[in-house]
């Protein structure tokens, strides 16, 4: 519309022009090589506008006809170009479809044509892996890291092939490159990550988590407890070697996640060594009353290892002032009761988790109390108990149960820390558990009573699926990092 109206004003003030000078007529004299020309004005005028127009025709002609050349030229440029973007849609198509012999065939289009394309790399790249030719794979990308454009995209092929070729080494040292080349890549500082924890390596890990906190591909407080437990994991390889650095480390980790029971335990069992009983119960305290377990528990009881079992149940009492801690806290109170030879109150410790299906190690507590009062028959029973109870809690990461702490999914390799619960029992199995229960009661109270009653290996069941259970000798499913500590006195 505006266009419309800016032609209209031209043609008016044209009009007005011609017509303004109409009305003042007038003789043009032209004097030229010895003639004279005579004209009215406005013819003159009119003569000059087409002389104008004459000339700009002759001067486009003239730099067609001398560009022509460039101008095939940049003709048949640009079909050659819109044959190879055509071969090079088809052939990611076919490469997406599965087809490698249709991909390799647009590649080799596209690569004629395209010259200077990275996607036609990217393109034969996926046709020789269609095609199951890792070499010329190798060499692809090998070439594409070569160039600024393609570098990055190149070192993380390298690393999938240099990964599933079981080249560990390679493959760290591309997804290093990579992570040098640009840190805010995800890809590049997970695998590193994952590589890093895979070998142990928790230094260069902790270092990979702060870079990812720094770059905004982790958020802080998922950070810090990810590196709470890298922290962690060094004091653990470093107590027994170098304590002053596992003690540093440790309250480091405690500090970024006071949940963490093993930086507590480690810091703690440390600062008993150094005789800061103190600062010990402090950390275990702190770390109690968020995340209750039974080595808090045994450190405390042990902070002062020449008492007696009455001093350990006493530090005990005071720890559970803090906070009851539920069910690890009743057991942790009753085996200290238990030691102390202090029957009722093991026995009142356990009572509100002893009914409907108690844990085993409850039912072994409970057998323990009964024998140790007298009551035989009844230790049987709990005894049977235990048989089927259902699993003690033990130190679980993606399903899959381990006697120790670690800070390392074994199931995907990220940095996942255990967490201490039960592990999973499928419905189907509880059910069968509760009707075998009773026969075997019946069957414990039948048979003739032994001469001396040993406590059974815990039974345990048939593992469901994600869960892989644990090695038949493991005795001890409340240990979990744990160090050996002095015998009861």
């Amino acid at each position: 519309m505006i266009k419309l109206l800016w032609r209209f004003l031209l043609l008016v003030l044209l009009a007005a022009g011609f017509a303004w000078i109409a009305d003042r007529p007038g003789t043009l004299t032209v004097r030229w090589l010895g003639r004279e020309i005579e004209m009215s004005f406005i013819a003159g005028v009119v003569l000059a506008v087409l002389a104008v127009v004459a000339i700009w025709f002759v001067w486009s002609l003239f730099r067609r006809l001398w560009s022509s050349p460039q101008a095939v030229g940049r003709y048949w440029t640009f079909r050659k170009n819109r044959k190879g973007y055509e071969s090079l849609s088809r052939g990611i198509i076919a490469a997406g479809a599965g087809d490698a012999v249709a991909a390799a065939k647009h590649a080799a289009i596209a690569g004629n044509s395209l010259s200077d394309e990275p996607l036609v790399n990217v393109l034969a790249a996926q046709a020789a892996q269609l095609k199951g030719d890792r070499a010329s794979v190798k060499r692809i990308f090998e070439a594409m890291t070569k160039s600024p454009d393609t570098e990055a995209l190149g070192l993380r092929g390298l690393f999938a092939e240099a990964r599933q070729s079981g080249d560990i080494g390679t493959a760290r040292r591309h997804a290093e490159r990579a992570l040098a080349l640009n840190p805010r890549l995800a890809w590049a500082s997970t695998a590193v990550l994952q590589l890093q924890s895979a070998a142990k390596d928790w230094s260069a890990a902790s270092a990979t988590l702060a870079q990812q906190v720094k770059s905004g591909l982790l958020p802080a407080p998922e950070g810090n407890k990810k590196q709470a437990a890298m922290l962690a994991a060094q004091a653990l390889a470093l107590e027994d070697s170098n304590k002053p650095q596992a003690l540093d480390l440790a309250l480091k980790a405690h500090k970024l996640d006071p949940a963490l029971v093993p930086a507590a335990v480690v810091a703690a069992r440390v600062l008993v060594s150094q005789a800061s009983q103190r600062k010990a119960s402090k950390i275990i305290k702190e770390t109690w009353v968020v995340s209750p377990h039974p080595e808090l528990a045994d450190v405390q009881a042990h902070l002062l290892p020449a008492d007696g079992p009455d001093a350990r149940y006493e530090r005990i009492r005071d720890l559970l002032k803090e906070d009851k801690g539920g069910l690890e806290g009743a057991v942790a109170l009753a085996r200290a009761a238990v030691k102390a030879q202090r029957w009722d109150v093991a026995r009142d410790a356990l009572k509100p988790y002893a009914e409907n299906r108690p844990q085993a190690r409850v039912c072994a507590l409970m057998a323990d109390i009964e024998e140790a009062q007298g009551d035989k028959g009844r230790a049987r029973e709990w005894l049977a108990r235990a048989l089927h109870a259902p699993r003690d809690p033990i130190w679980v990461s993606d399903g899959v149960a381990s006697p120790r702490w670690t800070p390392v999914s074994p199931v995907s390799g990220e940095i996942v820390p255990c967490e201490w619960k039960a592990p999973f029992e499928m419905p189907e199995q509880l059910e069968a558990d509760v009707a075998a229960a009773p026969a075997a009661m019946q069957s414990v109270a039948i048979a003739a009573p032994p001469k001396a009653i040993e406590a059974p290996k815990m039974v345990v069941p048939q593992r469901p699926p994600d869960d892989p259970g644990l090695p038949e000798d493991f005795d001890a499913p409340e240990s979990g990092a744990r160090k050996s500590l002095p015998a009861d006195g």
